[in-house]
């Protein structure tokens, strides 16, 4: 694995990657191994940005520690696991079937079956994009996004699944629908949906 750590302003490290799958086997020895003086580690598709309290710990120390962290396997005792209960009766559903040649029941199957988890959060709080181990569900974005994509809405884009926290725009393929509140802000955390949290679907009818 290849990485470079560079300065992010005065207080944070970016730690840049080769590949998404680079960034999700740092992170667990990341967040098994964090200092004192780590405030937040922020993984994204190619980077990890490491946020400090510099009184505590200085970036010379914070960039030692992670040219010394050895990636780990994702799948760690005592991983924290999230049901979300779906109905499977999105506007692209049948659309996602054609395109990958399958029907919309085997879409279901192949969505439900997956181990998806939380690789990194997104364009508004609470939105996580979501991966797994397969390419049987990888379709294109919509040519033409909504502007408007309605709160708990399940979709597909590219090599990701992920869940609309709130009505916003957005053109990824939908597929169902979950009632899960994916951000409360009187939780603590406040995002259901968190880096390394393991998700799995469930089809619901009603």
């Amino acid at each position: 694995m290849s990485s470079r750590v560079i300065p992010y302003g005065d207080s944070a490290l970016l730690v840049e990657f080769g590949s998404l799958d680079d960034v999700l086997g740092m992170l667990p020895g990341l967040q098994r191994t964090r200092p004192v003086g780590v405030l937040d580690l922020v993984p994204a598709a190619r980077t990890i940005a490491i946020v400090l309290d510099p009184h505590v710990l200085s970036p010379a120390s914070a960039a030692g520690w992670v040219e010394r962290t050895v990636p780990e396997p994702a799948e760690a005792a005592g991983e924290e696991v999230v049901e979300l209960p779906v109905r499977y009766d999105g506007d692209d559903l049948a659309e996602v079937a054609g395109l990958l040649g399958i029907t919309p029941p085997e879409v279901v199957e192949r969505h439900t079956a997956s181990r998806w988890r939380v690789a990194f959060g997104g364009f508004a709080p609470g939105f996580a994009y979501l991966v797994t181990d397969h390419d049987g569900l990888v379709v294109p974005r919509r040519a033409t996004p909504r502007t408007a994509v309605p709160a708990g809405s399940v979709g597909l884009a590219g090599e990701f699944s992920g869940v609309y926290p709130r009505s916003s725009p957005g053109g990824w393929q939908l597929i169902g629908r979950t009632d899960a509140t994916l951000w409360d802000t009187e939780a603590d955390p406040p995002a259901l949906l968190r880096p390394g949290v393991v998700v799995r679907f469930t089809a619901v009818t009603g």
